[in-house]
């Protein structure tokens, strides 16, 4: 069966740079492009089918000029329309076409985190069978390093699984947030300030073992670095995104916790950064 990266569609201004993006991955991987966009199904019969056709000009349009903008090869491509709620025909063609990856555009309304649960964009991370990108930047910009947090759970091991597997030339940022307890209370203490060290040399010594192991299992290893900062998780990746942005942040997604939903929300909302977010599997 041929490989596809499902590409959603709106036609919008703002999703001009992640369907040059999605071009760019397509030829890049040997994959098919399945651009979709999707209408509403309450218009009249033959007003859809008026529109179908107008869309697929269009889409033809812009793919042709995205191509022609950044000298991109042409990639084998399928535009289509479907009717129906947008979410749920992305997550359905992706289940139906055994998507690699969809690729959408950003999150429209900016540092409005409450707003983001029920855009189209954070549904799809919800309930989609594979990787999710959500593309922001031109693809002059290429996604030369980017960070993924890790904790070493299996759903973090499974991430960094698929970022060495799809970027196996990007430098890579392993971020991994750590606390103790007694810092607030003891952490002027020499005693204490020495254990902590200790535990913290003993923790990056067993985090190094794990990245070994896990680069032993890919066939080119990349050119990587651990950071450790102490902190909340969110409150760690967050500061380090403002602070040194990457071309991609590769997340893991463990469904809707309400600590994972938070992270979601304010990553979508503020974006610094092109996004991919992996499942647990």
């Amino acid at each position: 069966m041929t490989r596809t990266l499902l590409f959603a569609c709106d036609l919008s201004a703002e999703n001009r740079a992640a369907f040059g993006r999605a071009i760019q991955l397509a030829v890049d991987s040997g994959t098919r492009l399945d651009a979709l966009h999707v209408l509403d199904p309450h218009l009249p019969r033959q007003a859809l089918h008026d529109l179908e056709q107008a869309v697929v000009a269009e889409m033809e349009r812009l793919l042709t000029d995205i191509r022609e903008d950044y000298a991109l090869p042409a990639p084998q491509a399928l535009l289509q329309t479907v009717a129906g709620a947008p979410f749920e025909e992305i997550i359905r063609e992706a289940h139906e076409r055994q998507a690699d990856l969809i690729l959408l555009g950003g999150h429209r309304k900016r540092g409005e985190p409450e707003l983001v649960a029920g855009t189209t964009l954070a549904r799809v991370i919800r309930g989609a069978p594979c990787p999710v990108i959500s593309a922001i930047h031109p693809v002059t910009q290429e996604w030369r390093d980017i960070l993924v947090p890790v904790d070493f759970s299996l759903t973090c091991r499974h991430t960094l699984r698929e970022t060495l597997k799809r970027f196996p030339e990007a430098r890579l940022t392993l971020l991994h947030a750590w606390d103790i307890p007694g810092e607030r209370e003891l952490g002027s203490s020499g005693d204490f300030a020495r254990w902590r060290d200790g535990e913290l040399a003993r923790l990056r010594e067993q985090l190094e073992g794990e990245v070994d192991r896990l680069m032993g299992e890919v066939e080119a290893v990349p050119e990587l670095r651990l950071e450790l900062e102490q902190g909340d998780p969110l409150e760690v990746l967050l500061t380090r995104l403002r602070r040194q942005p990457p071309d991609l942040l590769a997340l893991s997604y463990r469904g809707q916790r309400r600590q994972q939903s938070r992270l979601t929300a304010r990553l979508l909302a503020e974006p610094h950064c092109d996004i991919m977010v992996c499942r647990a599997w």
